[in-house]
C-alpha cells in the first residue's frame, strides 16, 4: 500500500512539474518528494528519460540537508538533466548552462552553479553589491559520479567516467576517467581505458 501510495505521488509531482512553462520531462522519470523550481521567462529545464529527482532523506543513506533547487535564472538558461542520471538533494543554478550526461550520479548537498553571483569588482569592491556576473557552461559528461557536499563552479567540465571525492570544490574542468579530491579539486588519479578490438 505504501509503495502504491508513492507511485502515485511521484506520478502526480511529474503531473505538476509538466504543466510549468519551461520544463521539459522524459518518460519513466522518477520525482521523490517535490523540487523546488524557478524559472526566468524563456529559460528552460530538460529532465530526460529515467532520471531520479530526490528531495527525500527517506531511505537515502546521507541526510540530505535540503530538497533538490533548480534554478535557470536568466531568459535562455538552460539546465540539462541527461538519461538515467539521479540527483539527490542538490542545487543546479544556471545563468547560461549546466548541461548533466547520462548514468551520472549526484550525491545530496552538491552546489552545481555556472555563476558567481557579483563581479568582483577589485577596483571599486564598495560597487560590487550592485553588479551581477554573467553564467560561464558547466559540462559534466557522461557517466560521473559527484560525491556529497561538492562544489562545482563556473566553467568547469568534467570528463566523463571520472569521479569527484565527496566535499571538493572543482574550480578547474577534469579529464575523462580520473578520480580528483580536495579544494580546490586536483586529479589524484587517471585511469586508462583500453579500447576492445575484435
Amino acid at each position: 500500500m505504501l509503495n502504491l501510495a508513492r507511485s502515485l505521488i511521484n506520478r502526480l509531482i511529474v503531473v505538476i512539474l509538466r504543466a510549468k512553462g519551461g520544463v521539459s520531462i522524459g518518460s519513466n522519470v522518477r520525482v521523490k518528494g517535490y523540487p523546488s523550481i524557478f524559472l526566468s521567462k524563456g529559460a528552460k529545464i530538460v529532465i530526460n528519460n529515467g532520471s531520479m529527482l530526490n528531495s527525500s532523506n527517506f531511505g537515502y543513506h546521507v541526510n540530505m540537508f535540503q530538497g533538490i533547487k533548480l534554478i535557470a535564472d536568466r531568459p535562455g538558461a538552460i539546465i540539462k538533466i541527461g538519461s538515467d542520471t539521479r540527483v539527490h538533494g542538490s542545487c543546479i543554478h544556471a545563468y547560461k548552462l549546466v548541461d548533466i550526461g547520462c548514468r551520472c550520479l549526484i550525491a545530496a548537498n552538491c552546489q552545481i552553479i555556472d555563476c558567481n553571483g557579483h563581479e568582483l569588482s577589485m577596483e571599486a569592491p564598495e560597487n560590487r553589491i550592485r553588479t551581477s556576473s554573467t553564467g560561464i557552461p558547466i559540462i559534466i559528461e557522461d557517466d560521473v559520479w559527484i560525491g556529497t557536499g561538492c562544489i562545482i563552479l563556473p566553467g568547469v567540465r568534467i570528463g566523463k567516467g571520472s569521479v569527484v571525492a565527496a566535499g571538493s570544490v572543482v574550480t578547474k574542468s577534469m579529464p575523462p576517467m580520473s578520480i580528483c579530491a580536495g579544494n580546490p579539486a586536483k586529479v589524484i588519479k587517471s585511469f586508462e581505458v583500453s579500447s576492445k578490438t575484435e
